[in-house]
C-alpha cells in the first residue's frame, strides 16, 4: 500500500476510506480473530491462520494416526524443515537451501555465535570482544555471556549511536544485534553495519525476531554473515513455533556447529558412530524435528507469501506488507499525538519510516499515586486489554543509564499488516484516550502483575 495522505485531523471516516482502498484487506480473512478484540500484539505472538487447525488435524489424525512412521517418507516429514526454510528464505532475501526451520531462536543463536567466535579466534588473536547493544533481547545477551566465558572473550554493550565508532576499534571480533529493537522498535541499517564490520574484519550475527515477516530483509544482498529468527511472531507459526537459521554460504561448510546431533549428519540413517557434517545449512540441524509445530509454521509463512500473490510485481515479497505496516504505524503515532497529547504519552519509536520496524512503543511520563503497586505503563496496558485492545508491556532496566533506550517502561503495540485494519487503530486509540482520561488504569485490578506481561 503506497503512502497515504493523512489530513491534519484524522477521523474514523478517513480510516474506513483507507480500508476500502487497501488491496491487502482480503488477507484478514485468512486468520482467526476473536470477536470484539483489536489485536496489537502480533509482534509477540501472531494470530492463528485458519489453515493451521486443519493442517495440524491432518498431521495428527491422518499422517500420524494412520500413516504412523511411514509418514516420514510418504508425508515428506523428513524434508519439512527444508521446505519451510525455503519459504522463509523468500521473505528474508536468501536463496533456496540456505535456510533451515528448526529449534528455537536461543538454540540457533548458540550455534551461529559459537561458529562466529571460533572463526574470529582463528582469524585473529587480538579480536576478543563481542559487541552488542544494551537493549538487545535478553536471551541473546545470556547466550553471548555464556559463550564469551567459554571462549575467553568479552561481551561489551553500548548504545545504538555508539555501535559504529566502537566497531571500528581493532578488538571487536563479532557484532551481534537484533535487527529491530524489541523494546523501542528502532531498526538498524543492516547493510551499512555489515559493510563496516567486514571492512574491519569483524563478523555479524543478526537476530531477525522482530523484523522477519514485517520488514523486507536482504541477507545475501546486504552481505550478512549469520542470522536467526523467530517463527511465532510475524510468521504466525503458533506459540513456541520453530525458529529459523541462515548462514552465509561462504561460512556454511567452513566450521562445524557445536550441537552436532544426528539430524545434522550427512547420512543420519546410516547410523555411523563417527559424525560427518552434512553440506551447507543442513549441518545446523541437531535433533529430531517437531513435525506438528513445523506444519503449523508452514501455514503461517504461507499466509505472508499470499501477499506477494496480490502484488506479483513487487520487488520483494514483503514490499506490500511493509508499505501497509508503515502506513499503520504512522497513523497510530499521528492519532496518539492528536487524541492523547494531554496524558503524558511520549512516542519513543523513530518517526523516520526507514528507522523503525513494525511496532510502536510509548512511554508514560505522568506522575502516578505514591501507593501505586506497579508501573503505570503496565496498568494502562492491562486496562486496555480489559477493553479488548491487546498490546503488551516491557519493563525498563533500572540499572541502565537514565535516559537510555533500555531504562524506560514501555507500552508496546504491534502492527501485523496481514490482519489489521486502519479502523482498528482508530478504535484502539479511542479506547486508550478513554482509559487515560478517566484514569481507569489506576483501578486496583489493573495493578496485579501477572507472570507474562
Amino acid at each position: 500500500m503506497k503512502a497515504i495522505q493523512m489530513p491534519e485531523s484524522i477521523g474514523l471516516v478517513d480510516c474506513q476510506r483507507w480500508d476500502l482502498q487497501d488491496h491487502l484487506a482480503s488477507l484478514r480473512e485468512q486468520f482467526v480473530l476473536p470477536r470484539d478484540v483489536i489485536y496489537l500484539d502480533g509482534n509477540s505472538l501472531g494470530a492463528m491462520p485458519k489453515a493451521a487447525a486443519a493442517r495440524v488435524q491432518q498431521v495428527t489424525e491422518h499422517e500420524w494416526a494412520q500413516g504412523l512412521i511411514g509418514s516420514w517418507n510418504h508425508a515428506h516429514w523428513f524434508d519439512l524443515p527444508n521446505r519451510v526454510g525455503d519459504k522463509i528464505a523468500q521473505l528474508i532475501g536468501a536463496s533456496p537451501a540456505q535456510v533451515l526451520a528448526t529449534d528455537s531462536t536461543s538454540i540457533n543463536l548458540f550455534k551461529v555465535l559459537s561458529v562466529a567466535l571460533c572463526a574470529a579466534a582463528k582469524a585473529s588473536q587480538t579480536r576478543r570482544v563481542v559487541l552488542s547493544e544494551r537493549s538487545n533481547f535478553p536471551t541473546d545477551l545470556y547466550i553471548a555471556q555464556s559463550l564469551c566465558q567459554q571462549h575467553g572473550m568479552t561481551l561489551e554493550l553500548c548504545e545504538a549511536n555508539e555501535i559504529a565508532p566502537r566497531l571500528q576499534q581493532s578488538d571487536v571480533a563479532v557484532l551481534m544485534l537484533t535487527h529491530v529493537d524489541y523494546r523501542s522498535g528502532a531498526m538498524h541499517d543492516m547493510a551499512a553495519l555489515n559493510q563496516l564490520a567486514a571492512s574491519v574484519g569483524a563478523l555479524t550475527v543478526w537476530d531477525l525476531a522482530h523484523s522477519a515477516g514485517a520488514v523486507p530483509i536482504q541477507l545475501e544482498a546486504d552481505a550478512a554473515d549469520f542470522a536467526v529468527g523467530c517463527g511465532y511472531k510475524y510468521f504466525n507459526g503458533g506459540p513456541g513455533a520453530p525458529a529459523f537459521i541462515w548462514v552465509n554460504p561462504k561460512h556454511a561448510e567452513t566450521w562445524a556447529q557445536p550441537l552436532s546431533g544426528w539430524w545434522g549428519h550427512a547420512r543420519p540413517f546410516a547410523f555411523k558412530a563417527d559424525y560427518q557434517a552434512a553440506l551447507g545449512v543442513q549441518r545446523y540441524a541437531c535433533g529430531t524435528q517437531p513435525i506438528i509445530s513445523l506444519a503449523a509454521l508452514e501455514c503461517g509463512v504461507d499466509s505472508l507469501l499470499a501477499a506477494s500473490k496480490l502484488t506479483p510485481d513487487a520487488s520483494h515479497p514483503m514490499r506490500a506488507l511493509r508499505e501497509k505496516s508503515l502506513a499503520l504505524s504512522t497513523l497510530f503515532m499521528r492519532l496518539i499525538e492528536q487524541r492523547c497529547a494531554d496524558f503524558g504519552l511520549v512516542v519513543v519509536t523513530p518517526k523516520d519510516p526507514a528507522k523503525r520496524g513494525s511496532h510502536v512503543s510509548l512511554q508514560h511520563s505522568q506522575t502516578v499515586p505514591s501507593a501505586f503497586a506497579c508501573s503505570s505503563a503496565y496498568a494502562i496496558v492491562q486496562a486496555l486489554i480489559a477493553r479488548g485492545v491487546v498490546g503488551d508491556f516491557r519493563a525498563g532496566d533500572a540499572s541502565a543509564p537514565a535516559g537510555s533506550s533500555a531504562h524506560a517502561d514501555l507500552l508496546r503495540f504491534g502492527f501485523a499488516p496481514a490482519y489489521l485494519s486502519f479502523a482498528d487503530l482508530w478504535h484502539a486509540v479511542e479506547h486508550l484516550r478513554q482509559v487515560l482520561q478517566s484514569a481507569a488504569w489506576q483501578e486496583p485490578q489493573f495493578q496485579q502483575t501477572q507472570a507474562v506481561t
